[in-house]
């Protein structure tokens, strides 16, 4: 977005995300067991939103503690399986990933994930921390520092559908005619499915529909395999092999998810004065091999000694060095 009009925020690029395995309980149970079952039995006692609260402090706040809420149905809704986890990938939570308590809200943009958790309200009105109201906010085009509201738009939660190209990497160069192996991911907000990713190797004329690769294997043993109805928290891989390419070419890789939603095909569509929620297609650049260089040596050094002992021998030691000289034919033609 920033090589359109100039963006304020950290660059991340396509390598910023992961999918683990997380462990602990739902939130929703937890709030069950405080007593907050539903939606329509706490919006009028209790509150209508969740805010948890870091006891990682930040600039931001003004030294005060990170935090960020989720809406109370979001949290009460034991399909959305949000969690208090303390443990990924088996092992008990390190300390940069949010030892010994976070909060996990799959399918949401990661700022409401809080790590680290010291507290967790109930409230009837959203976080009001700096991240939740002066941040990750999507505004239109045409708002820019100068005229920002940031109270006009919703703080941002599902993350729109996206998809990257990991290999091959962006700049390599192939021969015009070789067959290569494309491999990247997709991933969609919500906890919606993918329903296709499409690939095109000339910047979007045509199109290649690629395999999605079979679930992850801590899914698939989880039992959720069979359940086409269960949300799709994960990224998918995907890959299409054997693609034969006319080099240099633009590889394009655009995805819809189960609901329909495109990736839009130019960031001049999305550009917000942060630059979030880029999911324009991605694209990378195959090169064609540089020709050969034809490299100039230049001329041998002369062999001055060499040339010197050749001149040395060809001079005259004395007059009757030449007295048996025969005089050219020349000469004698002139008598």
């Amino acid at each position: 977005m920033s090589m359109r009009r100039r963006v304020r925020g950290l660059s991340w690029g396509p390598g910023a995300i992961g999918t683990a395995a997380w462990g602990g309980p739902r939130l929703s149970d937890v709030l069950k067991l405080a007593g907050v079952q539903y939606y329509s039995d706490i919006t009028t006692r209790k509150g209508r939103h969740v805010e948890f609260v870091s006891c990682d402090s930040c600039k931001e706040e003004d030294g005060l503690p990170f935090r960020a809420s989720i809406p109370m149905l979001h949290a009460t809704t034991p399909e959305s399986d949000v969690l208090l986890a303390y443990e990924m990938n088996g092992k008990v939570l390190s300390r940069d990933h949010g030892y010994p308590l976070r909060a996990i809200v799959p399918g949401v943009i990661g700022a409401r994930s809080v790590k680290w958790i010291e507290t967790i309200i109930i409230s009837r009105f959203e976080s009001q921390g700096f991240f939740q109201q002066k941040d990750y906010k999507m505004f239109p085009p045409d708002i820019d520092w100068h005229n920002v509201k940031w109270q006009s738009r919703r703080p941002l939660m599902d993350f729109p559908i996206n998809s990257v190209i990991c290999e091959p990497r962006d700049g390599i160069a192939v021969k015009s005619g070789d067959m290569v192996d494309l491999y990247g991911y997709v991933v969609a907000g919500g906890g919606r499915g993918i329903e296709r990713v499409d690939i095109s190797i000339d910047n979007g004329e045509k199109w290649m529909e690629a395999l999605q690769l079979p679930k992850l294997p801590i899914e698939a043993q989880a039992g959720y395999e069979d359940d086409p109805l269960r949300p799709k928290w994960a990224w998918t891989l995907w890959q299409l092999k054997f693609v034969k390419v006319e080099t240099p070419c633009i590889v394009v890789v655009k995805a819809v998810d189960s609901a329909g939603n495109i990736q839009p095909q130019d960031v001049d569509e999305i550009w917000n004065l942060r630059g979030v929620m880029n999911n324009c297609w991605y694209k990378i650049r195959i090169n064609a091999p540089c020709p050969p260089v034809e490299i100039q040596l230049p001329p041998p050094e002369p062999d001055w000694a060499k040339i010197a002992a050749e001149n040395e021998k060809r001079q005259c030691k004395s007059p009757e060095d030449h007295a048996h000289d025969k005089p050219p034919p020349d000469v004698l033609d002139k008598f």
